[in-house]
């Protein structure tokens, strides 16, 4: 198991994924005394790069702390697929919650995409940004009658989408499977240049990014605090916690567990062996595969996911995680050139419901936290930021229970 007080980088993540170029790091610095700010965020990945961008726009003078490289962990083991659609179908959804909330939160997804999109183009930060397409590929026991239910339940919700039968789906995209939802609407980037552009962002704005390491935490109804190992301290109005997939001490939930997942990338493609329009493609399956391209013509493909966190396992596995994912490229588009130019893995949190877990952290008064994002990282990463910042400021809604840590487990419900 993953230990908060041992776990590292390496320990996030295996091998070397294509998102290694892009904007400079800000530069962080260690302490020599005590400080103060409004708002102190534990963790310099994706998540915490969105709430420091978010939050220095509020004008809140903030801290981020980090113990390591900021977006050197997690994030740059994703593949980022920035999708609205989650990991569990809308009809599950529906079916753990009711039709209402499922809804709510679908929608809540698409705005966090769209409101993604417009915050990257107004700061004009790049990264590889591109709107997509996503092709949600009949597989498994997700069959063209089940796309059906589900693409009448998405219309319902009032969500984009359009269901294609097999001859239209081959016609299109090339791929001969017997039917897809297609929509609009998500998006594709590359994680570590939008993790550090948006921390340059935040810097700019006055925020400061600390390297030490956060090893004790405190909250009370007026303020919060970390204790750092070089044995300073950081004052807080609000403390948030954005270190990735590993909960410290008095955080957790028992909707939340550790799995890993393996990526592998191409080396570039010819056009030819592309599917036609860049679109992001994933299966209806329980255990399914997932792809995009970038913008040099690599695919990428992951899956292969397993429950484990145990990072000397997933090393292990890696070689046979490989070949598997080579062979389902080979299998999903057969035109396309099985190369290898980068392969990775990495741990990541999930739910048993899919959805991820923000908020206050029951018994930690002003101590807020995002985890559990399954395959919707930067998505979630976005909503977080946003509900993170209302929660400092004083609001308070309805819709913000869907995501509670201490929300009920859906199978006692």
């Amino acid at each position: 198991m993953l230990d908060p007080e041992s776990t590292r980088q390496d320990d996030l993540r295996s091998g070397r994924s294509p998102w290694l170029a892009g904007p400079p790091r800000p530069a962080s610095q260690g302490l020599d005394r005590d400080i103060r700010c409004d708002v102190v965020i534990v963790g310099g990945g994706i998540t915490g790069a969105l709430a420091a961008e978010h939050l220095t726009a509020l004008g809140h003078d903030v801290v981020v702390v980090d113990r390591e490289r900021e977006g050197f962990g997690s994030t740059a083991a994703s593949t980022a697929m920035l999708q609205w659609e989650l990991d569990l179908p809308l009809r599950r959804l529906a079916a753990l919650y009711g039709f209402e909330k499922a809804a709510d939160v679908y929608r809540r997804s698409f705005q966090a995409v769209a409101g993604l999109r417009e915050r990257v183009a107004t700061l004009e930060l790049g990264c590889a940004f591109l709107a997509r397409d996503t092709v949600y590929l009949a597989a498994g026991e997700v069959g063209p009658r089940e796309l059906q239910d589900e693409y009448e339940l998405r219309r319902k919700a009032g969500l984009p989408g359009t269901l294609l039968p097999h001859a239209a789906l081959l016609g299109a995209f090339g791929l001969d499977r017997a039917a897809a939802i297609v929509s609009p609407g998500s998006a594709e980037a590359d994680p570590l240049c939008l993790c550090h552009a948006l921390l340059g962002v935040a810097t700019r704005r006055g925020a400061r990014l600390i390297r030490d390491e956060a090893i004790s935490f405190d909250a009370t109804s007026r303020s919060a605090a970390v204790l750092l190992s070089g044995g300073r301290t950081i004052e807080a109005g609000h403390l948030v916690l954005a270190t990735g997939y590993v909960m410290p001490d008095g955080v957790s939930s028992a909707l939340h567990r550790v799995a890993s997942s393996w990526a592998i990338a191409t080396l570039p493609q010819p056009p030819s062996a592309l599917w036609p329009g860049p679109a992001l493609i994933w299966e209806a399956s329980e255990d399914y595969v997932y792809c995009r391209t970038t913008t040099d013509g690599r695919i990428i493909i992951g899956g292969e996911d397993e429950e484990t966190d145990d990072p000397e396992r997933r090393e292990a596995m890696g070689p046979a995680k490989i070949q598997a994912l080579l062979g389902k490229l080979r299998a999903l588009v057969p035109g396309a050139e099985p190369t290898l130019g980068h392969a990775w893995s990495g741990a990541f949190g999930q739910t048993v419901d899919g959805l991820p877990l923000i908020g206050a952290v029951p018994g930690f008064p002003r101590m807020l936290a995002a985890y559990g994002y399954g395959g919707n990282g930067i998505t979630f990463s976005f909503l977080a930021s946003r509900l993170i910042g209302a929660m400092i400021g004083g609001a308070e809604a309805p819709w913000f229970r869907h995501f509670a840590l201490d929300r009920p487990n859906p199978a006692r419900l």
